[in-house]
């Protein structure tokens, strides 16, 4: 209610203060267009006279100030063409208005004759400024002092004794138009820190709002510095920048620190900034410690890291002027300046220098490690860090190097980049693993030795391990199996062309995920498994039977790593892939002619099959792939062979289904008619696995019968069928045509019997392989001729 009162009494105040000045203005007019030169002062000054009130906000003072301002410049017209008819005399006019009765009218007038005094050139430009800048001392209230100054850098801002200006006058006159700004710039300023002493403590909070709302007006003196002709590198150096930055540290004021720092970073020239950094830096550490330093700081090297990458040719100036070393000194000292600094505000500052260094200097990685290591220490000492905003500059940091180099490699050189990392809370760590991963697969980095691969490790630690005995039972499941496939696609980013130092990553990624836990390895180990079989595949042929200390990489070798890390994974348990990854492994020694490990994996896969896998689907799909891969082995001998077909043929007709067994047992058919060249060729074991499945598919259809009082589907006869055929044409002597011929018509009975089902996919594939066998007589040849007996209808 207090808030709303006030602001009601200062619209009040304003529109009496802007009704005061429209009435003076009215007459001020009159009395010009009657030429009465002394009513046109005395009215002006009463019209300028409604300034001097202290009952309004800055930012309704600035609304009364520009009533009067355009009032003022259509006053300064009429003096300037007053004078320039020779009514009368600019010299008595100066004298003139500095009779008025109240000071601040008085100065507002005495700056707009000047102005046109200035003009005149009946006296130097200089005189005329310092006059002007001296007498307003005379106002030291800070609102309306402000704007007074502001008032007379406006109007003074073309007339500057410049080089090359109108107004230039001897050669020393660049020296007081700089001498003049500074001198409005130093006055300004302190009376803008001055105004957070005004008015009760329990408004400083809006004061300092105010107090922003006004930072331009000081602002724009080192803007009208910057655009003299005459300020050159070398006055820059030696006056203008020592005197700026003398008020900045003396006022000791942050709001006044921060903008006016702000300000000369964005106003000067880059070159200025690079050639005059020591004496910029050096201000840094002296300011006061509520100052956002490393927002103005990240300013500056953001700007002169532009201006290094837009003008290449400019590199050797920052080597010649140590940029780097004086921006990593800079940084010390403030933090050294500012014990209590925030850990977010300093790594702040080291993101910031390490992305100049990345810039300017992305050849040194001595200068990046530098920027890391002094991070490491600033954090030294502390806890893992907590504050989420901090946490996210570190993740900045580390992640700026991969994007720069887009190699993880060159990162991993950098000896400060984990210790960096060691400083990240567990989830943290965790996202940045995910980055270095995602950086690699973005640029398909390859990883190549074991050395790097165990520094990478250590990097991404944070996926493949619980970190501080905490466990991965929080973590959403979703977020889980993403972090550790990419993982798994890791590892087959891991290469080398010589073998023994692909062995050594192999073993190195075998260390780092077998201490992954249970939840993890089913992900990991099948990509270290595939990994290790490609450097198999290389290997192949080569002799494993050397002995002696050093063993050099063989395939045997490889395989004894192989059934360590598939036992790991299979104590997990997770019998089903632990089975397939054994199938893998028995399948790539069979092709290296290492009939004892082939024989080994097997048997591995077998005593799974036994003792671990007790789903009846994961049954079917198990013996299946035994079946499948046995045979591919070409390897084993007779006694072998025979162990390992049997064991299959019997798990096959132990299936819980009887649909499931048989087709399980005519896919063992193919286990005695292998079509390589020296492949078995057991024409009468074959016969005996189909007629087998036969039974069992006739049993299979009692049974449906018994219980459901309808015979069950014929697909199953159709698929032997089909056996039966593919067989016939590999040239079995067992399979007969007369025996297909039984098959044909026991299934045409089948499905034209009492109880039949209608079942159309099963009819369908009948109708189908009946049209493929009249396909085959039609062919002819001796194909026409084997089937020529057949009946397909």
């Amino acid at each position: 209610m207090h808030a709303d009162t006030v602001a009601e009494d200062e619209e009040k105040w304003l529109a009496e203060g802007i009704a005061g000045v429209q009435q003076n203005a009215y007459y001020m007019h009159r009395a010009l267009d009657s030429n009465n030169l002394k009513d046109a002062l005395k009215f002006s000054a009463q019209m300028l006279s409604e300034l001097r009130t202290s009952r309004l906000s800055p930012h309704k003072y600035y609304e009364l100030y520009m009533r009067a301002f355009d009032e003022l410049r259509k006053l300064e017209m009429f003096f300037r063409e007053e004078t320039t008819r020779g009514n009368c005399s600019v010299v008595d006019l100066y004298e003139l208005v500095q009779h008025a009765g109240n000071v601040l009218p008085r100065l507002y007038l005495l700056c707009t004759v000047g102005s046109v005094y200035i003009k005149s050139k009946e006296a130097p430009a200089k005189d005329v400024l310092k006059d002007l800048v001296e007498m307003s001392r005379g106002i030291q209230h800070p609102l309306r002092g402000l704007f007074l100054r502001s008032y007379l850098s406006q109007i003074s801002r073309d007339k500057l004794p410049d080089i090359g200006s109108e107004y230039e006058g001897d050669a020393d006159s660049v020296n007081d138009a700089i001498e003049f700004v500074l001198q409005n710039f130093i006055e300004m300023n302190k009376l803008w820190v001055r105004m957070q002493h005004q008015g009760p403590q329990r408004d400083k909070e809006k004061r300092e709002k105010e107090r922003s709302e006004l930072r331009d007006l000081v602002g724009k003196n080192l803007h009208v510095l910057s655009q003299i002709e005459g300020v050159d590198l070398e006055m820059y150096k030696e006056t203008v920048l020592p005197r700026i930055l003398e008020q900045v540290v003396n006022c000791k004021d942050e709001l006044a620190q921060f903008y006016l720092m702000d300000c000369i970073i964005q106003v000067f020239p880059d070159e200025y900034h690079l050639q005059t950094l020591e004496t910029l830096l050096s201000a840094f550490p002296q300011l006061q410690p509520g100052v956002d330093i490393k927002t103005v700081l990240s300013q500056l090297m953001d700007r002169l890291s532009n201006y290094a990458t837009s003008s290449p040719e400019v590199l050797p100036e920052f080597l010649q002027v140590e940029a780097f070393a004086k921006f990593s000194s800079a940084i010390g000292k403030v933090i050294e300046a500012q014990p209590d600094m925030p850990a977010v505000s300093a790594i702040t500052l080291y993101v910031s220098l390490l992305t100049f260094t990345l810039r300017v200097h992305p050849d040194r990685l001595d200068y990046v490690d530098q920027v890391l290591g002094a991070c490491v220490k600033k954090l030294s000492g502390k806890e893992k860090l907590q504050d989420s905003r901090a946490t996210k500059q570190i993740v900045a940091l580390l992640s700026a190097p991969l994007e720069k180099y887009s190699n993880i490699v060159t990162a991993l050189e950098l000896s400060n980049y984990p210790k960096v990392m060691d400083h990240l809370d567990n989830s943290t760590t965790k996202v940045m693993a995910v980055v270095i991963i995602q950086s690699i697969m973005k640029n398909t980095t390859c990883v190549s030795t074991s050395d790097k691969v165990e520094a990478l490790f250590e990097l991404i630690k944070g996926l493949i391990k619980d970190m501080d005995g905490t466990q991965d039972d929080d973590v959403d499941e979703e977020d889980f199996k993403e972090e550790q496939n990419s993982v798994a696609r890791l590892i087959h980013m891991l290469y080398n062309e010589d073998q023994e130092e692909m062995l050594k990553i192999i073993c190195t990624v075998q260390k780092h995920i077998l201490r992954g836990g249970p939840k993890r390895l089913p992900f990991t180990v099948p990509s270290l498994v595939f990994l290790a079989l490609k450097l198999v595949r290389r290997l192949q042929g080569q002799d494993g039977d050397v002995v002696g200390e050093d063993v050099p990489t063989t395939p045997k070798k490889i395989f004894q790593i192989l059934n360590q890390t598939i036992e790991a994974l299979y104590l997990v348990p997770c019998p089903e892939l632990s089975l397939r990854l054994y199938l893998q492994c028995a399948e790539a020694a069979n092709d290296c002619d290492l009939e004892p490990v082939a024989y080994e994996f097997f048997t591995q896969a077998f005593i799974l099959y036994e003792e671990e896998i007790a789903d009846s689907k994961a049954q079917v799909t198990a013996i299946h792939l035994i079946i499948g891969t046995l045979q591919r082995m070409n390897i084993f001998g007779v006694e072998n062979r025979d162990t390992l077909t049997h064991k299959a043929t019997g798990y096959s007709a132990k299936l819980l289904k009887k649909p499931d067994q048989c087709r399980a047992v005519y896919a063992c058919s193919h286990l005695f008619w292998v079509e390589d060249q020296d492949g078995v060729k057991d024409g009468e074991r074959v016969l005996l696995c189909l007629k087998r499945a036969l039974r069992i598919a006739n049993a299979a259809q009692q049974m449906a019968n018994a219980a459901r009082g309808s015979s069950g589907s014929i697909s199953l006869f159709i698929e032997i069928l089909n056996k039966y055929l593919y067989f016939f044409e590999k040239g079995n002597p067992q399979i007969t045509s007369s025996a297909i011929q039984g098959l044909i018509e026991l299934i045409t009975t089948e499905m034209q019997g009492e109880n039949a089902t209608s079942d159309p996919s099963a009819e369908a594939f009948f109708a189908s392989t009946m049209r493929y066998i009249q396909f085959q007589k039609q062919k002819g040849g001796s194909m026409g001729e084997k089937y020529e007996t057949i009946k397909a209808s």
